[in-house]
C-alpha cells in the first residue's frame, strides 16, 4: 500500500502529522519544538540545549529513573537533539509500543525543572563544552560561525559558553520554557504502522491543556561578515582551515542545486577537493557542505594539513571554489544525482528516518513534501541550474579562519 500523509491541528495550535505505512514493521514518534540557539537572548546562550537535558530529569510524577526504565521496557530507541533551530525528542519502537512511547514523550515535555537537578546538570553541560573544545574542527567552526553572523543570534553556540551556562538561573530557563515550549510552537511527527485517529486522540489528551503563546522567530536573512583570522592552540599539531559563505535558505528551491554543487566540490570521495588535496597527499581532510536554515543558508569548506603546507592547501581550496562552475560537467551531476536519490530512498525505508525528515521539514518549511517530489526535484537539477546558483551564491569563502599550533610561524 502507498504511504498516506495525514495532518491535524489541535485547537491550541499543536500540529500532528504522519506518514502512515501499513506494511511497516515499526513506528516512530517525535516532538519537534521550533526553538534553538538562534531564539535565545545572548545572556541565555545554551539554554535550549540545557533544557533538552532537563527534560530527561523527570516530571512532577515521573522520576528520571522511571522515564529511562519505561523506555527500556518498551525496547525503544529514544533520544533528543538540539540545533540552532529545532529541539526534538523522539522514540522508535515496534508498532504496539507506539502509544506508550508517545505517552512518555508527551509527559516528558512538561518537566519539573527542579532546582537540584538544574544545578547537577549544569556541571554536565560544562563538561560537554570542555569536551568539544578538544575537537579542532568544532572549535574553528564555531568561531567562524560566531564571526560570520555577528551580531545576529545565528552566531550562538548551541552548547552555550562557560560564561553563559555558569550564569544561567533556573527561573530564566523556566521563563524560556514557558514562552517557547508552547502548543503552537510544537509539531508531533509520526511515521510507520499506526492508527492516526487514535494518535490524535492520545496527543489531544496529553497536550490539549498546553498553552498557546504566539512564539515567533525573525527569519529574515541577516547580513554576514567578511574576515580573515587565525587562532592558535598549543594542543594542536596540524593546521585546520575553514571558510563560510552565503547560500540559499532552506525553503529556496535552489537548495537542490546548492547541495549538488557542494558535493561536487567537497563530497567525501570523488570530489574536486578529494582529488586535488587528499589523493595528492597535500591534506589530511578536505570537504565542503551546504546547510540550509530558515531564512538563510551557508556553504562551508574545510581542510586540515601539515602547518607548513597551509598556504598551499588553502590556495588549492580557493582555486577549486572559484573554478567549479566552469569545470562542471553533466557527468558530475549524473553521478551525484544517482547517489543522492539512492541515499534518500534508503533512508525512507525506516519509519525513524521518515519521521525525522517529516518533522524537520514541517518545522522549518511549514509544508509537506512527499519523498517522490523531493526525488523528482533532485533529478531535475540541470547543469545550468547549478551554474546559476553558484553565480548568485559564489562558493569562495567570505570568512576564512585558521587554527594553528602555538609554535607555528604565522601563515595567514
Amino acid at each position: 500500500m502507498p504511504i498516506d500523509f495525514r495532518e491535524h491541528t489541535l485547537s491550541n495550535g499543536l500540529t500532528i502529522i504522519a506518514e502512515i505505512d501499513p506494511d511497516a514493521h515499526s513506528a516512530a514518534a517525535g516532538f519537534f519544538v521550533r526553538t534553538g540557539a538562534r531564539d535565545e537572548a545572548p545572556p541565555l546562550m545554551g539554554v535550549s540545549h540545557f533544557l533538552e537535558h532537563m527534560m530527561f530529569k523527570g516530571t512532577t510524577d515521573l522520576s528520571a529513573e522511571a522515564i529511562n526504565q519505561a523506555f527500556d521496557d518498551l525496547g525503544a530507541s529514544n533520544n533528543a537533539f538540539t540545533s540552532n533551530e529545532i529541539t526534538c525528542f523522539y522514540a522508535h519502537v515496534l508498532p504496539e509500543a507506539l502509544s506508550p512511547a508517545t505517552d512518555l514523550l508527551g509527559r516528558m515535555m512538561r518537566p519539573a525543572l527542579r532546582g537540584e537537578d538544574f544545578d547537577t546538570e549544569k556541571g554536565v553541560i560544562l563538561e560537554e563544552i570542555a569536551m568539544y573544545k578538544d575537537n579542532p574542527f568544532w572549535v574553528l567552526y564555531e568561531e567562524c560561525v560566531d564571526r560570520y553572523y555577528a551580531p545576529h543570534p545565528l552566531r550562538h553556540r548551541v552548547l552555550g559558553t562557560n560564561e553563559t551556562i555558569a550564569a544561567l538561573q533556573r527561573d530564566q530557563m523556566m521563563e524560556y520554557f514557558s514562552r517557547r515550549y508552547s502548543a503552537d510552537n510544537t509539531t508531533v511527527a509520526l511515521a510507520g504502522k499506526l492508527d492516526f485517529e487514535a494518535c490524535i486522540a492520545q496527543v489531544e489528551a496529553l497536550c490539549g491543556p498546553w498553552s498557546r503563546t504566539g512564539a515567533t522567530r525573525d527569519a529574515h536573512r541577516p547580513p554576514t561578515n567578511a574576515e580573515t583570522f587565525v587562532l592558535r592552540d598549543e594542543r594542536v599539531t596540524r593546521a585546520y582551515m575553514l571558510g563560510l559563505t552565503d547560500a540559499p535558505e532552506a525553503s529556496d528551491l535552489r537548495r537542490y542545486a546548492a547541495t549538488l554543487a557542494s558535493q561536487v566540490l567537497g563530497g567525501t570521495d570523488n570530489s574536486r577537493l578529494h582529488w586535488a588535496l587528499i589523493e595528492t597527499g597535500l591534506a589530511d581532510e578536505a570537504q565542503s557542505a551546504y546547510d540550509g536554515h530558515e531564512g538563510v543558508g551557508e556553504f562551508f569548506v574545510y581542510a586540515s594539513c601539515d602547518p607548513a603546507k597551509a598556504d598551499e592547501v588553502w590556495e588549492v581550496v580557493l582555486r577549486e571554489c572559484r573554478g567549479l562552475a566552469d569545470s562542471l560537467e553533466e557527468d558530475d551531476l549524473a553521478k551525484l544525482r544517482a547517489k543522492l536519490v539512492t541515499a534518500v530512498t534508503i533512508r525512507s525505508e525506516r519509519p525513524m528516518d521518515r519521521m525525522m525528515r517529516l518533522g524537520r521539514q514541517w518545522t522549518l518549511l511549514h509544508e509537506y513534501l512527499p519523498l517522490e517530489t523531493e526525488l523528482d526535484r533532485i533529478g531535475a537539477v540541470t547543469l545550468r541550474d547549478v551554474r546559476d546558483a553558484i553565480a548568485l551564491f559564489p562558493l569562495t569563502p567570505k570568512i576564512e579562519g585558521r587554527l594553528l599550533p602555538a609554535e607555528a610561524e604565522a601563515t595567514a
